[in-house]
């Protein structure tokens, strides 16, 4: 599922911080799915003592105590969910506007686990076998309900019992494991553990000493109590898949203090590569960036360097207050799909490594390793929607910013320059009538017309553009009390030789008067010269590695083509590691060795353009 979080909470924060509901009602006007599993320690003690009754607990060898729970205290368990957890916090949710479905997981058997083994105990300093406690792991869920739910509503809660079908009965489980499970099993992007401190501390005494990232095999002997089970539960999601999982706090999803899970190792000499491997793990399909952007802006602190996120989501890094401006344009969003990310001694493969996430974290390491004069600045950009046809980044950028000279990141190769891209010409076709016997005379089915038309079409483009290439991406079918629609979205990419207003010269009103085509987009195709100081400042930093330039023109579409409808004059070209056949494929994979090598020639070209008195 697309943009899917699960947020684990404990009953305090549900039952003491309202302030929490507001934060998770903001992630659903971006657009996020919320799956909230909600913990039960403080409602079960409320529910006891309403109840005058004591609460059982167990001593384990190790001295540490667990709630004892035989089949006679299930209800009063089970009660405590769904009378105060569950309604307190659907009750607040609900207060935000969120439409909202709660359960405990058992209920309709929606999570089922299994019973664990007997207990081994001590009591009265003598070690006892307990076999009716019910509590145990978990089995598996009702993805197909589950993702019908979060369809249906805003959010979806769930909470502890769940239920043992073997057994026969409800069994408990630790909530911050059957949030873990979840996520894996349901695909979330997003995995939070909510609690009471920033993050994992590494002196319990002091909140500013938060430990911002937890690595593949990293010892915390100092992590104990609830916090244990917080760690433990977040390196089950790691090895089942989900890439983005954090514990924060306290009692917050925006503020206060992060602790970050990866499944890769500490690098011993510094991590270079470090930031790259990071941001790939972050999933970020378009729309669903601000997990990433936000992480970003936490991340880069380098000296007199100043970032945030601008109205329409992007990162935005300074460097420098100087009139002359380089700006480096890349995208933090990628195409959907998402699986796990993996390292290996060469590189790494996931979504977006290659489109385009290793140009962009190459661009931020130019804050810190590039050398701005003080009559300059360096402008770094991670823009939203690149892989979408509204382009709300660039665009923002474009009405927004100024910028003597671009650079686009893309993934050219280590070896190639881009120099410029086709246009995107993106149109959707609705053919509409009601419906008739196919076997009546002269009849055409709308499909059938569909088909003509986009001839129709492609004949009159190719008329403009003999270089144009076309595809129809997408075809949609209804039947609406007897009323047959089929709209297709038809994409051509424009050669830059077709010129700027070329849409203006194609005719889409006399297709007939069934046939409505809105123009979704028409971007024109850029090409950039060879001899404007930002080329020769490439040209030259090749030179300093050995290498010589190939020029390059690619028949995508980029944020180049958007910046040019209006920057005219400035300067534009593509640079990135990897090999752009890779883009949107499941098949992504990044060599470190180019990604290093790529970057130390962008550096020189920056520092090379500034020296050269570029946009002077």
């Amino acid at each position: 599922m697309d943009n899917l979080y699960v947020i684990k909470l404990g009953s305090s924060t549900v039952l003491n911080r309202p302030e929490i509901f507001g934060e998770i009602r903001r992630i659903s006007e971006r657009g996020g799915r919320v799956l909230l599993v909600a913990g039960g320690a403080e409602g079960i003690k409320r529910k006891y003592e309403q109840l005058g009754r004591e609460m059982p607990f167990l001593t384990l060898p190790g001295g540490d105590e667990v709630r004892y729970c035989p089949p006679a205290e299930m209800p009063v368990i089970r009660a405590a969910y769904h009378e105060i957890i569950l309604a307190e916090a659907a009750a607040a949710l609900r207060s935000q506007d969120l439409s909202v479905f709660a359960q405990n997981g058992g209920d309709n058997q929606v999570v089922t686990g299994t019973k664990a083994k007997p207990l081994k105990v001590v009591k009265d300093r003598k070690s006892l076998i307990v076999r009716d406690s019910l509590f145990g792991s978990y089995a598996g869920s009702n993805t197909g309900f589950l993702r019908s739910a979060l369809d249906a509503y805003d959010v979806v809660i769930l909470t502890p019992p769940i239920y043992d079908p073997a057994l026969g009965d409800y069994i408990n489980i630790d909530a911050d494991v059957l949030a873990a499970h979840l996520a894996a099993e349901l695909g979330a992007q997003h995995l939070r553990f909510v609690t009471g401190t920033p993050g994992i501390l590494e002196n319990i005494e002091d909140a500013g000493s938060t430990i911002r990232h937890v690595y593949q095999g990293d010892e915390l002997p100092w992590v104990k109590g609830r916090m244990k089970q917080k760690v433990r539960a977040a390196s089950i999601a790691l090895e089942q898949g989900v890439g983005d999982v954090c514990i924060t706090g306290p009692h917050t999803l925006e503020g206060g203090g992060r602790t970050w899970f990866w499944s890769f190792a500490r690098s011993e000499e510094g991590g270079s590569l470090d930031l790259l491997s990071k941001v790939s793990r972050i999933p970020s399909a378009s729309l669903d960036e601000h997990e990433l952007a936000s992480f970003l802006l936490e991340e880069v602190r380098y000296p007199g360097v100043s970032g945030f996120i601008d109205e329409a989501g992007n990162v935005v890094f300074r460097k420098g207050s100087g009139p002359r401006t380089l700006l480096l344009l890349g995208h933090i969003d990628t195409v959907p799909f998402q699986w796990q990310v993996k390292n290996d001694e060469e590189g790494l493969t996931g979504r977006g490594v290659v489109d385009a996430k290793g140009s962009f974290v190459n661009f931020i390491h130019m804050l810190e390793e590039a050398d701005v004069p003080e009559d300059a600045e360096l402008l770094v950009v991670g823009a939203v929607e690149e892989e979408v046809s509204s382009s709300k980044g660039a665009l923002h950028v474009r009405d927004h910013y100024h910028a003597d000279a671009v650079i686009i990141g893309e993934p050219s190769g280590e070896n190639n320059l881009t120099l410029g891209y086709y246009g995107l010409f993106k149109l959707e076709i609705t053919v509409s009538r009601l419906q008739e016997h196919t076997a009546a005379k002269d009849t055409v089915s709308v499909i059938d017309e569909l088909y003509q038309v986009v001839e129709t079409i492609r004949r009159r483009v190719k008329e403009i553009d003999p270089d144009s290439l076309s595809s129809l991406i997408d075809v949609k079918h209804t039947n609406l009390n007897g009323l047959l629609t089929i709209t297709g979205t038809l994409n051509f990419r424009i050669s830059p030789a077709a010129g700027r207003d070329y849409s203006q010269s194609v005719a889409l009103d006399d297709l007939g008067e069934d046939v409505r085509v809105e123009v979704l987009r028409a971007t024109p195709g850029y090409a950039n010269g060879r001899s404007d100081a930002l080329v020769k400042s490439f040209v030259r930093s090749f030179a300093k590695e050995g290498r010589t330039v190939h020029y390059i023109k690619k028949r995508g579409t980029s944020d180049m083509n958007t910046l040019a409808t209006t920057w005219e004059g400035v300067p534009m070209v593509a640079y990135g590691p990897g090999d752009s056949s890779l883009d949107h494929t499941n098949r992504e994979y990044l060599h470190f060795a180019e990604v290093l090598s790529s970057r130390a020639i962008l550096r020189e070209a920056v520092n090379e353009w500034f020296r050269l008195g570029g946009g002077t």
